[in-house]
């Protein structure tokens, strides 16, 4: 059978019907779990942890998806008013933040596949007591320009993989190309985590699980770039919902 994967949503401030406070999700999501032979279902618009942990029960794996940015409270509470002036936070006062990072929680705790990408990579890391960078044009001399939207489906910069690291293993690559559509990342990764992919001029483009005793994840990938928006062009990105996707299919003795 083919596993359910759960795929958090944005949410914007005003929807189709009604213009409603509405959850928002791109369809490249969708189509790229379904490409690599999974379910997508949505994430449900709550903050109750026993409905979210239900959910997670229920599922077979956890991508977390792009979007707005994240609380610079939960990061750098000391952000200069400068910086903090170019976040452009969710517009549902935090609760997809919350939602998120009980969600990861549950992941975690249930010991379930998890995929993040773009903002589900930085809250990862921020869920673990990582910090951010709030601008990369602010904070980082020198940086690329990381904001290319008007190529959000090409490849715009290369980042150099971990030898030997899972993502080095799923792609088959050493240098993968890359898309790039973001002005926050990872500033360093947190504890549990190392970086296994970085961009030319230093950000963190993919961070996996460190190999401790005791702990261990049945999959642990998290991006930065968005391989939603390359799979139908390149058989690397292609490979990384695959990979998720078999390890989501795979018995979990945790599931109810």
């Amino acid at each position: 059978m083919r596993p359910l994967i759960l795929v958090s949503p944005s949410i914007e401030k005003s929807g189709v019907e009604f213009h409603d406070l509405s959850a928002s999700l791109s369809v490249k999501y969708d189509l790229a779990v379904l490409q690599a032979g999974g379910i997508p279902v949505t994430t449900p618009v709550t903050t109750d942890r026993a409905v979210l942990a239900e959910t997670v029960r229920r599922v077979e794996g956890v991508l977390l998806t792009g979007g707005d940015d994240i609380n610079p409270g939960l990061y750098d509470p000391r952000l200069p008013a400068r910086i903090r002036r170019t976040v452009d936070q969710t517009p549902d006062g935090g609760a997809r933040d919350l939602r998120e990072l009980i969600l990861i929680a549950e992941t975690f705790r249930q010991r379930k596949p998890l995929l993040a990408i773009c903002r589900g990579h930085q809250l990862l890391n921020i869920a673990f007591g990582g910090r951010l960078v709030a601008d990369i044009r602010q904070q980082v001399p020198g940086a690329l320009n990381h904001q290319r939207l008007d190529r959000a489906c090409e490849m715009v910069h290369e980042a150099a993989l971990t030898p030997d690291s899972l993502l080095a293993k799923i792609t088959g690559k050493r240098v993968l190309g890359v898309n790039s559509s973001h002005h926050q990342a990872v500033q360093t990764p947190a504890e549990p985590f190392v970086a296994t992919a970085v961009s030319p001029d230093g950000l963190v483009e993919a961070m996996e699980w460190k190999p401790v005793a005791g702990r261990k994840m049945p999959f642990l990938l998290s991006v930065q770039f968005h391989p939603e928006r390359l799979t139908e062009r390149y058989a690397a990105h292609r490979a990384i919902f695959e990979k998720f996707v078999v390890a989501c299919a795979r018995k979990n003795p945790n599931k109810s």
